[in-house]
């Protein structure tokens, strides 16, 4: 797997393997175009990127085609129309995959369907593009693919769906004044549905800090009452798992970790990869709560 160089590394705005012919400029034109030539999945792909910031070839792929080259086809459609924009983030190591954000004709068409002005709606390219410099970069893609994983699962497994998936912006307008979520989400398998917090975690943090977070999430519990919100920890490696279960506390809030490894064994965050305190066995995420909380959420 590739590894993220250290610090803010170059990356390529625009690239991709693709030879094509130079793009039109942004345009009246050129943005009614786009508007006749989006299909409903086109605009819920922009709504998606729209809402996570930043998605990559294959988070897209989870989340709603069922090939690489079927996504790959479509993506270049949408990036020559300027309704996406991209990006292949420099790598120590290997190839980076190609990071989609929302384009300067996709936020115009997102904008007018809300009868809203591109200004009022709050887009700028330039911001957009900051991502593929920003040190949050890693952070916030990382956070993404367990939600687009467990998107995938529901996709082929029609007794699954993830009914919620709110990002680290949202959650903060929400919850902020209590704690910071990188997401939060609800999952529903066989009639059973599991709500639960993400907290994706690179490892540059010390552990009194991922310590503090669960204080947090305790002091947000009795706030609200809702003690079987699980916190979903997705930690980097077992190393730094095991250390944060020596200094877990059971009569805290239900807290779940993972790793890279215990998610490929498992086969994805819906199976049992999750780790609870007081044992080394994993259990699947439907069954990491036996009622549903009540907590607010909303579609996906």
């Amino acid at each position: 797997m590739p590894t993220p160089t250290s610090g803010r590394a170059p990356s390529y705005i625009g690239a991709g393997t693709t030879a094509t012919a130079p793009r039109p400029r942004v345009s009246p034109e050129l943005i009614a175009t786009l508007a006749t030539r989006l299909t409903p999945r086109d605009r819920w792909l922009l709504e998606m990127v729209h809402e996570h910031r930043v998605l990559t070839t294959h988070q897209i792929q989870q989340l709603a085609f069922p090939s690489v080259s079927t996504t790959t086809h479509r993506l270049l459609a949408l990036w020559r129309l300027r309704a996406l924009e991209r990006f292949r983030p420099a790598m120590a190591t290997g190839s980076a995959p190609l990071h989609y954000v929302l384009g300067p004709t996709g936020a115009a068409v997102l904008a007018a369907r809300r009868g809203q002005t591109v200004a009022a709606f709050g887009y700028r390219l330039d911001r957009a593009l900051a991502l593929a410099h920003s040190d949050k970069l890693h952070h916030l893609v990382g956070a993404n693919d367990l939600f687009t994983a467990l998107a995938h699962h529901a996709r082929t497994h029609p007794a699954t769906r993830l009914l919620t998936w709110w990002p680290e912006r949202r959650c903060q307008a929400t919850w902020g004044k209590y704690t910071r979520p990188d997401g939060y989400g609800r999952w529903h398998e066989h009639g059973h549905e599991t709500d639960f917090f993400c907290e994706y975690d690179t490892g540059t943090e010390p552990l009194p800090r991922l310590l503090a977070k669960i204080g947090d999430y305790t002091a947000l519990a009795e706030l609200t009452g809702i003690t079987d919100t699980p916190v979903l920890f997705a930690l980097p490696n077992t190393a730094r798992e095991d250390h944060l279960h020596t200094r877990l506390n059971p009569a805290g809030p239900l807290i779940a970790t993972t790793t890279p490894h215990a998610l490929l064994a498992a086969n994805g965050p819906a199976g049992p990869a999750w780790r609870t305190p007081g044992t080394s066995a994993r259990r699947r995420l439907t069954d990491l709560t036996t009622t549903a909380p009540t907590m607010a959420g909303g579609s996906a």
